[in-house]
């Protein structure tokens, strides 16, 4: 497990290094399989489990596209291309709120929350979540309501006030991404730490062991100062490198990749966070046309997606008899 991590955490240093958008889950599980192969043999992986986890690679990224192409096409309907637009946004707007709030709640409550001893029937989870719902609509409309708005700006770019809007709303759903994240992402990193902690403390390797908070602590840490060493590059690239996104676009991608997250951690699937970013951002810019995509970055972000399990696996290995050596 050791190995895992030191495999694992150097790739994704590397690659953040370099502003590549690679996978957390990828790096870790392919760290897994690379020293379980070698340490204990090609029996000790369950390659149905895994068959599954990297279909769910696959899946997350095209569903939270499909979510923020017609997310993006139903507002381009409603409000970007009518003639008052403004107005327009001010009139649906409290609807998408409703549908961040209502969306995430609902799949927290009846997913995350049995985790912690809270288990609600279906129509005690549908109306806690209609109250969130509503409640997050009005923090949206207090937001709204601070936003200045500059009647000149619209004559350099047309949807400047309605972007504007969006803008104060990207305030939620970025946070909803950044629950996500930690609902899935730092999981996956903390996983092989949780595996040593019930080893040392029960002497065998048990799926049911009990999680420390200090783990979990050790993990927000984590996640937070990669975020401020490292974080700059990577959101380069999916923010403004893959296609140009205003704040409108941004509430797609980050609604529809929260939603999916949220959804696959509370099913309990490992899928790739950094996938279904990519995916939603690139489901945005379908919905503008192929034109707006930049097709070169999109190629170097798949290339390092494929290679990034290989070379988990291959450190791992390479890790793992370097530490056996040591400490044989």
């Amino acid at each position: 497990m050791l190995a895992a991590l030191l495999a694992a955490g150097t790739w994704l240093l590397i690659a953040s290094f370099k502003g590549w958008p690679v996978s957390t889950t990828h790096s870790i599980v392919g760290s897994i399989v690379g020293f379980a192969i070698v340490g204990v043999g090609m029996d000790a992986v369950y390659w149905g489990k895994l068959g599954k986890i990297v279909m769910s690679w696959v899946t997350s990224p095209l569903l939270a596209g499909a979510i923020s192409y017609l997310l993006f096409r139903s507002i381009q309907k409603v409000i970007l291309d009518t003639e008052k637009s403004l107005e327009n946004a001010r009139k649906y707007v409290p609807y998408y709120v409703f549908l961040v709030g209502f969306v995430l709640a609902l799949v927290t409550i009846m997913k995350g929350l049995k985790h912690v001893g809270l288990d609600l029937s279906t129509s005690e989870s549908v109306s806690a979540a209609l109250v969130c719902g509503v409640l997050t609509t009005l923090l949206g409309k207090y937001l709204v309501s601070r936003v200045v708005f500059d009647p000149n700006a619209d004559r350099d770019f047309h949807y400047a006030n309605v972007e504007k809007i969006f803008g104060a709303l990207m305030v939620l759903t970025a946070c909803a991404m950044a629950f996500a994240h930690g609902s899935n992402d730092v999981a996956n990193a903390i996983g092989p730490l949780a595996a040593i902690n019930s080893i040392v403390s029960t002497g065998e390797l048990s799926q049911t062991s009990p999680l420390p908070i200090w783990i979990l602590f050790v993990g927000g840490v984590g996640i937070v100062l990669g975020l401020a060493m490292y974080g700059r590059k990577v959101i380069e690239t999916v923010g403004s490198k893959i296609t140009e996104l205003t704040p409108s676009r941004g509430f797609c991608c980050t609604l529809s990749a929260a939603s999916t997250v949220v959804l696959a951690s509370g099913l309990g699937l490992p899928i790739s966070t950094t996938h279904t970013m990519v995916g939603a951002v690139l489901g945005v810019g379908m919905a503008r046309g192929i034109s707006a995509l930049n097709l070169g970055v999109i190629r170097s972000i798949f290339m390092s997606w494929v290679v990034t399990l290989p070379i988990g696996a291959g450190l791992a290995i390479v890790f793992f008899f370097l530490l056996k050596g040591i400490f044989s």
